[in-house]
């Protein structure tokens, strides 16, 4: 992976506390579990809840997973006064999400002034094997001097 130069000395701390604000993924149960300058891995385990029909992971969850972790890679290398949105990601699900969790590995594969691209693969880890299921190609937008925290209108 190659090594980014960070706009921001604090960029974990500011990325942790801004993954923690998404009642979202507080309500999926995800979390951080590895951060570094363009690279993000979120983890989710399994619950019956967040599962489809044939009690897989549902994709829609898949593509969750990967939408944050290839934007809060994109996050890490942001100047501490901006924010980020997804401008759009493509998701390949290769095979059924079926484990103990999930882990979504994000990486920034072009950062931008204004936009970056990341690339993210979900695996799905049953009895310590991870298998790839999904991988996913994101946009993201960098808002300059955007405060990252919500506002009243949200």
């Amino acid at each position: 992976m190659p090594k980014f130069q960070t706009r921001n000395p604090d960029y974990i701390t500011r990325t942790h506390a801004s993954f923690n604000r998404q009642h979202f993924m507080e309500t999926l149960g995800a979390h951080i579990s590895d951060l570094d300058a363009g690279y993000c891995e979120v983890q989710l385990s399994y619950a019956k809840n967040l599962t489809q029909q044939h009690g897989y992971f549902h994709g829609g969850l898949i593509g969750t997973l990967a939408d944050n972790a290839g934007g809060y890679a994109a996050f890490t290398l942001m100047n501490a006064t901006d924010s980020v949105l997804t401008i759009e990601y493509k998701l390949n699900i290769m095979a059924p999400a079926n484990g103990e969790f999930l882990v979504a590995r994000g990486k920034v594969l072009r950062p931008g002034r204004r936009v970056t691209v990341a690339q993210t693969d979900v695996f799905s880890v049953k009895d310590g094997v991870e298998s790839l299921c999904a991988t996913s190609l994101g946009t993201f937008m960098v808002l300059p001097n955007t405060s990252d925290e919500p506002t009243e209108a949200t």
